[in-house]
């Protein structure tokens, strides 16, 4: 089936399935009607999406921030998606990459999931199984692990070597801020205690009326939200403590 058709197909609904969170993602795709449909299909599944149509403004997209994952639309075979492959991968290390082609060339398959892509999928595909597929890539990459990265916007957290970026662009923390906002992505949705915290991160096992949880959490907010005064993922639960929202 042509892109043309399979974005018809694209058009369709997909009402019985629960909404996505409101996550980016970035689509690269030349075709004006795949992009249309493509954009069509993620935002009615709750989804931000940003779309460019070929490799220079995607890496240029993922320089100014940073998606929950990129899907990659091959229009034709050749060593411009390999190597468009590989500058992603070593761009954002561990972000997911779908690649979607017409093709169905097996070797072509393995080559670009050697070269850092995290799913090829031939089309025709379903909606279903696309949205469901992507889904499925965001959850797996959004487990925090001891060695993992953790992507949330445009901000970018490498547990293993103590470092976080934003839009590409290194960001200076102190140790208890950086611990703090570990604690916190890895206990991410679940309303946190400003006793736990102390408790968790600074060692403190009696209860403190000091405001260093409020400091710190200030300051990150300061260093990785877009807007500071109106956060949107470092949450204050007023009478509680803090809730992360990646």
């Amino acid at each position: 089936m042509a892109a043309a058709t399979w974005a018809v197909t694209l058009n369709t609904p997909i009402s019985e399935m629960q909404p996505a969170p409101r996550e980016r993602i970035l689509v690269i795709e030349a075709d004006a009607a795949l992009q249309k449909s493509l954009r069509r299909l993620f935002c009615s599944e709750g989804y931000e999406v940003d779309v460019v149509p070929d490799g220079v403004g995607g890496l240029e997209m993922l320089r100014l921030r940073t998606p929950a994952a990129v899907i990659l639309y091959l229009q034709r075979p050749g060593s411009s998606g390999y190597d468009l492959c590989t500058s992603i991968a070593r761009l954002i290390p561990g972000l997911p990459l779908l690649i979607l082609s017409a093709r169905s060339d097996v070797a072509e398959k393995v080559l670009f999931l050697e070269q850092g892509a995290d799913d090829y999928q031939t089309l025709p595909l379903s909606p279903v199984e696309l949205v469901a597929r992507l889904r499925a890539l965001i959850r797996r990459a959004s487990r925090v692990g001891a060695d993992n990265l953790y992507v949330f916007e445009d901000v970018m957290v490498d547990f293993s070597r103590a470092e976080i970026s934003r839009g590409g662009e290194k960001i200076a923390v102190t140790t208890k801020e950086f611990e703090t906002l570990k604690f916190l992505a890895q206990n991410s949705r679940r309303v946190i205690s400003r006793d736990e915290l102390l408790r968790e991160v600074w060692g403190y096992r009696n209860g403190s009326s000091t405001r260093t949880v409020d400091t710190h959490i200030l300051r990150l907010r300061q260093k990785l939200e877009r807007d500071p005064s109106h956060p949107t993922h470092l949450l204050t639960v007023h009478g509680v403590g803090y809730k992360f929202v990646p």
